[in-house]
Order: structure tokens, then C-alpha cells, then sequence
């Protein structure tokens, strides 16, 4: 049994950031806004279990990614249903796709950018390079496709991996042969182009949206099947990279890229003992306005928030446990996000 202290476990009131935190624990329907003493200020219940990514619109209503009651056995994931509540848990707006996982963006226009699975020729499967031999899916191996519905849910765009070069970026070779790819983030730039995460190539692209065409790539097994990467207002890019691929110690860190010569210009790892930092999946990462950077390490349910220096300056764990089909009792936790109580998200709501 897995005995830890949960709540808020560290708080240095003088250096971080205040504000509100938003995170869904997977695996259930529900939805938490904790303060800076990690109560709960607002819950929300969604449609559909197994929420992945959440955030507050600037209206104050809630987009979720949550898992559709026909959604494919697909561990890694799996959705199938994109919702917007308001403030008070009304549904709003909804579009389903049973093949949508992990994250999904709602635009401008009122429709909505995501992620999909699609089925792979066996053909083009054959093509692919690397990956754990005899590890292929029943029913054959998925790509990924990046899809754009308008309001009325109607498809007006779509991209299919498949138009990356297999020779170029193969598998990693610790990877199964079901998914080519594995999208776990979509991330859309002021200009309209994507920002993508692929975990299973370590790879992250922008994609011109229209054209499909690769407008920058930075591919570095280092990062080890990363998770949440976007765009800072400086241009640069802020990745939380997993490590899970490492060839020797595992630990994770997150890293700010510079797009025009592809250095990192900064890293937070743990100072102590730099596996004490770790999650193999899930997580994310978020540049604060105090220039500190909040951190969810999913596999622990653990929500950090660390100063350019790299000194934690806030710890929350989440006491929310349940059962996982996998895992066993789990608290995991896909991502987090902070927002201040005069934004938008959050003023004169709470």
C-alpha cells in the first residue's frame, strides 16, 4: 500500500505565484479548481469519464476532452468526445469522434481543432521502421490525423501523419507497433499553424495549417515520449520530456527550446536526487506570468511550481485516488493549469 502525504505540501507564499489550479484526475468524470491551500472552489462533473485535457476558456467555461461511452480500446488516451460547459456544468457545445485522444483545442470560429486516430494500411504499416517486433495492435496499427470541425461539427481540414517521412523519424525502438506517431498535444499558435507532440518518434513539429507542410521540427530521444509542448509569448517552447526512453537513469525535465538554433536555453530538474523527479507518461508544464513555471508530474498527481532558479515554491498531491484497469489505485493526473484571480478565466467567479 501506497502510504503519501497529499494536500498542499509545500508553500513558500513570498515567491510563488497565486492564483487558481485546474486539473481532472483520469479515470473519472471529475474536475477540480483548487486555491493556493489546495481547497476546492469549484467541481465540476462532466459527461464522460477518463478526462484528459481541461482548461477555462476566457469566458470562464470549461473545455474538456473526455472519454466517449464507445470510445476504442485504446489504452493510451482514448476519448472520443470534446464538450464546453459553462461556469454552472451546462453543456454548451459537443462533438464526437470516437477516434479522438488526448487533446483537443476549441477555436475561434466556434468549432474545434484535434487529434485522431486512423487506420493504417497494412501496406504502409510495413513501411514503418522500428518499434518492438510482433508488438502490432488486433485490428492493425493507427496513425494519427489532425482534424478541424466547424460549429456545426462539420470537417473542414484535415492532416495525416503519414505525409511524415517513415525513414526520417522511424519508431523508437522501446515503442509498440500500434500507434505510428502517438500525438499527445495540439497546441494552436496565434497564426493559426499547430504545434504538435509526437511521443512515440520524440518528436515536435509546427504544422502549417492548410498547406501540411513542416514549417520546424526538433527530434532528440532525450526527451523521452514528451508531453505538452507550446509556444511562449517569446517564441520559445516549453516541453515537459518524460525521459521514459533514457539509457541508462531515468528522470524527467522540462525544457525551454529556442526555435532559430534548437538549444535549450533552460532546464528545470530536481536539484535533489534527480530521479525524485519522474513520470513516464502523462504531465505538462506552464510558463507563468511571474516568469515561474508550474509542473504536473501525472504519475504522482503531483503539482509543483518552480522559480527560474529551479526552487520549489509550491507542492500540491492530489488526495483523489481511484481504480485504473492497469495500474491499480492511481491519481493520476494529465495536466494542470493555473490561472490568476483577475484573468478572465476566473474574475468574479470565485
Amino acid at each position: 500500500m501506497l502510504v503519501c502525504n497529499t494536500g498542499i505540501t509545500y508553500h513558500d507564499r513570498d515567491k510563488s505565484t497565486p492564483g487558481y489550479t485546474l486539473y481532472a484526475r483520469t479515470q473519472t468524470k471529475d474536475v477540480y479548481l483548487i486555491d493556493m491551500d489546495g481547497n476546492v472552489v469549484k467541481q465540476w462533473e462532466t459527461g464522460g469519464g477518463s478526462t484528459h485535457f481541461v482548461e477555462l476558456m476566457p469566458n470562464g467555461n470549461l473545455w474538456v476532452c473526455e472519454r466517449a461511452a464507445d470510445a476504442p480500446n485504446v489504452l493510451a488516451g482514448p476519448g472520443g468526445r470534446m464538450c464546453e460547459y459553462d461556469w454552472d456544468g451546462n453543456l454548451i457545445w459537443e462533438h464526437e469522434d470516437l477516434l479522438q485522444h488526448h487533446d483537443a483545442r476549441r477555436l475561434g470560429n466556434g468549432g474545434a481543432a484535434y487529434i485522431a486516430w486512423d487506420h493504417l494500411d497494412d501496406e504502409v504499416a510495413k513501411q514503418i521502421k522500428g518499434g518492438v517486433p510482433g508488438s502490432e495492435r488486433d485490428g492493425g496499427m493507427l496513425n494519427e490525423v489532425i482534424r478541424e470541425v466547424d460549429a456545426g461539427g462539420n470537417l473542414v481540414w484535415e492532416w495525416s501523419n503519414t505525409e511524415l517521412d517513415f525513414d526520417k523519424y522511424p519508431l523508437h525502438r522501446n515503442a509498440t507497433r500500434a500507434i505510428y506517431g502517438h500525438c499527445n498535444t495540439l497546441d494552436v499558435l496565434p497564426d493559426g499553424n499547430y504545434l504538435l507532440s509526437f511521443k512515440v518518434l520524440n518528436l515536435l513539429v509546427i504544422l502549417e495549417r492548410g498547406t501540411g507542410k513542416l514549417l520546424w521540427e526538433y527530434q532528440d530521444d532525450s526527451l523521452g515520449g514528451q508531453h505538452d509542448v507550446q509556444m511562449l509569448e517569446s517564441g520559445n517552447i516549453l516541453v515537459f520530456a518524460n525521459g521514459a526512453y533514457a539509457t541508462d537513469i531515468h528522470y524527467s525535465t522540462v525544457r525551454e527550446i529556442d526555435p532559430d538554433t534548437n538549444e535549450t536555453v533552460w532546464t528545470y530538474k530536481a536539484k535533489r536526487n534527480a530521479v525524485s523527479f519522474f513520470s513516464p507518461h502523462i504531465s505538462g508544464c506552464q510558463r507563468l506570468d511571474s516568469g515561474n513555471t508550474l509542473i504536473c508530474e501525472g504519475g504522482k498527481g503531483a503539482i509543483f511550481e518552480v522559480t527560474p532558479d529551479c526552487d520549489v515554491v509550491w507542492e500540491y498531491v492530489s488526495p483523489y485516488w481511484g481504480p485504473h484497469p492497469v495500474f491499480g489505485e492511481i491519481n493520476f493526473m494529465f495536466r494542470a493549469r493555473r490561472y490568476a484571480a483577475d484573468s478572465p478565466q476566473i474574475r468574479n467567479r470565485v
